[in-house]
C-alpha cells in the first residue's frame, strides 16, 4: 500500500525541505508534487509527479497537455489541470511583468528567451511574433501576428512595422518558433531579417534580435553576429 507523503519523515517532505533548503535543492518530480498537493490512492503525490515526468518528456510537455491527456493518471481531474494552467499563466505574468519593469540586458538574452518560451514553446504551427520596447528596453507590448503552418510562415513587414509604430515602439524583438524541428534558423530567415532590419533602420526604429523558439533549444540573431548593434 502507498503511503501518503505526510506520513513520510519531516526531514523528507518536497514542501518542508523547500522551506528550510530553498527551491533549488528540489528536484522537478518534488516541485510539481507541491503544486500537484495531492496524489491518488495508488501513488503519492511524487510518484505520480514522475510518471507525469517520465511519460511526458519534461515540465513543458506537461504544462503545454491537454485535459485529456493529463486524466489518463488517476489523480488529474479538472481541478489539477486549472492549477497546471494557472500556474504557467502566473510564470508568464512573472516574467512579462520583469521585461515592462526591467531594460533587456543585451548581453546577456536569458530573461527574453524565457519569456519568448511562456509565449511560444506551446504553439503547435509556427507563429511568428513581435516585441516592442520602450527608449529604455522594456516591454511596450507583445503580439503574435502571423500564423502558418508546421513549418512555414508567410508574414507582412508592412503590417509588422504598423504595429510598431502604432505602439510607438523604438525598438523591437521579432521571434518566431520551430514546432518540431530544431532552433536554427534557414536562409529565408535570414533573408527576411534582412529585409526587417533594413526598413526598421529608415523609421529609425532599432531591430534588437530575431529569436527562434524549438522544443530542442532556441536561437538568437543578435549573439550569433546576424543583427549588426545599432
Amino acid at each position: 500500500m502507498n503511503l501518503s507523503i505526510k506520513h513520510w519523515p519531516e526531514q523528507e517532505r518536497p514542501r518542508e525541505r523547500l522551506i528550510l533548503q530553498g527551491a533549488a535543492s528540489l528536484s522537478d518530480a518534488e516541485l510539481l508534487a507541491i503544486f500537484l498537493r495531492s496524489g491518488s490512492k495508488q501513488h503519492s503525490a511524487v510518484e505520480l509527479s514522475r510518471m507525469l515526468l517520465q511519460h511526458f518528456g519534461g515540465l513543458n510537455p506537461i504544462f503545454d497537455a491537454e485535459l485529456q491527456d493529463l486524466s489518463q493518471f488517476h489523480g488529474i481531474g479538472a481541478s489539477k489541470y486549472a492549477q497546471l494552467i494557472a500556474v504557467r499563466e502566473l510564470g508568464r505574468r512573472y516574467i512579462s511583468a520583469h521585461l515592462k519593469q526591467e531594460k533587456i540586458e543585451l548581453s546577456n538574452s536569458k530573461i527574453l528567451l524565457d519569456f519568448l518560451k511562456f509565449e511560444l514553446l506551446g504553439e503547435t504551427q509556427e507563429v511568428f511574433a513581435v516585441l516592442c520596447l520602450d527608449a529604455h528596453l522594456r516591454k511596450i507590448s507583445f503580439k503574435k501576428m502571423f500564423y502558418g503552418s508546421l513549418n512555414s510562415c508567410e508574414i507582412s513587414t508592412n503590417q509588422l512595422l504598423r504595429y510598431a509604430i502604432n505602439q510607438h515602439a523604438s525598438s523591437i524583438v521579432i521571434a518566431h518558433n520551430h514546432p518540431f524541428g530544431l532552433g536554427l534558423p534557414s536562409q529565408a530567415d535570414i533573408e527576411l531579417t534582412q529585409n526587417i532590419a533594413t526598413v526598421c533602420d529608415l523609421l529609425e526604429i532599432r531591430l534588437i534580435d530575431h529569436c527562434i523558439i524549438s522544443p530542442e533549444g532556441s536561437y538568437s540573431f543578435a549573439e550569433h553576429g546576424l543583427i549588426q548593434p545599432q
